[in-house]
């Protein structure tokens, strides 16, 4: 049969990755998102997922074998979270049900998993590092378990399968996403550049001492590809890193190095982005304004609270990934690399001078 895969969030940071290599793969793709743009060998669909009539009319005619969904809203509260959240996957099932087609639906949530929502995060009673996928849920309300709980059912209902893909700090090019690490650094990192001020590390000393890891967008679309195409991996959740660890103190001065400036570390108190960079507006569109760039909006491109919430994590955060090796995922990317990568791409967009 034809594969056919419909990319729910679509020109995101995760959904744009596996769209991409989808397309490159010859999968036939729909990238459905609210302002969908070009993407090459991607089928636009416009529709809004808290808007179940139109929803169902945008996807009248597409019958995909596959569905991947990286889409979700940030609201107030976490009881917000749950109820929005949960709608946006209940309500897409819903509209393709007619159709009968999917197969497989693969579901992509993070690493808050185990860490908790923003309202309580990285607080109380967490489970140890690294994080495996058999630690289950923790005893806290979370949209990520609303989530999970929509697929299941539909599943259920519907009789297809199921994955789930929980990534740490994704690392890929998106413009106007909400948590968006590479590229606000990239900002921070030119701004520091252009004004003399130091580079210096925003965040804690249990990060810029401890372990952790990150996600390439790339290595996380190989997986959910993999998945989707392995049978052992089905009804399955997994772990989704780059395969390497590292400590900040190691790769500040490399981030620091690219942009041929002085990394300055932690001096003993986290001194977070949106700080540092409240006041940048205008210094950004001058910055675009000089160098010719295609985004003078610095708020398209940096999202200093999230770069601040992983960086100003007390805890050490690590992932185990033995699952999906097991099966047969062998995906690999050195985080430096992939940030030397999204580095070179904002470049040659003109997103970055």
């Amino acid at each position: 049969m034809t594969r056919s895969a419909l990319v729910v969030g679509a020109t995101g940071i995760q959904g744009g990755a596996i769209a991409r290599q989808l397309a490159e793969q010859g999968w036939a793709v729909h990238g459905l998102s609210r302002n969908p743009g070009a993407q090459p060998g991607v089928l636009p669909v416009a529709a809004d997922l808290l808007d179940p009539a139109a929803l169902a009319t945008a996807l009248q005619g597409i019958a995909p074998t596959h569905v991947l969904l990286t889409s979700w809203l940030r609201m107030a509260t976490e009881a917000e979270n749950i109820r929005v959240n949960a709608a946006m996957v209940r309500n897409l099932f819903d509209a393709l049900r007619p159709a009968g087609s999917v197969r497989h639906a693969a579901l992509v949530t993070g690493l808050k998993h185990y860490l908790g929502p923003f309202e309580a995060y990285g607080k109380g009673s967490l489970p140890q590092t690294p994080f495996r996928e058999e630690q289950g849920r923790l005893e806290v309300d979370n949209f990520y378990y609303a989530q999970e709980d929509e697929l299941f059912a539909a599943a259920g209902q519907d009789g297809f399968t199921w994955s789930v893909h929980r990534p740490h700090t994704v690392i890929g090019k998106a413009v106007g996403n909400a948590m968006n690490m590479g590229t606000t650094l990239a900002v921070y990192a030119t701004i520091c550049r252009e004004t003399g001020r130091p580079f210096r590390f925003p965040g804690s000393a249990a990060q810029w001492n401890g372990l952790t890891d990150m996600t390439d967008a790339r290595q996380l679309a190989a997986q959910v590809i993999w998945a989707a195409e392995t049978p052992a991996a089905r009804n399955e959740a997994f772990n989704i890193v780059n395969g390497d660890i590292f400590r900040w103190s190691w790769m500040w001065p490399r981030l620091a190095e690219w942009f041929g400036i002085a990394a300055e570390g932690f001096d003993g108190a986290p001194r977070p982005l949106e700080a540092q960079m409240q006041d940048d507006a205008p210094l950004w569109a001058g910055i675009a304004a000089r160098h010719g760039l295609v985004e003078a909006d610095i708020g398209r491109l940096a999202s200093a609270w999230h770069t601040d919430a992983d960086l100003g994590r007390p805890i050490e955060v690590v992932t185990d990934m033995s699952k999906s090796r097991r099966l047969g995922f062998t995906g690999y990317v050195a985080t430096d690399q992939a940030f030397f990568d999204l580095f070179e791409e904002l470049r040659a967009d003109r997103l970055i001078p």
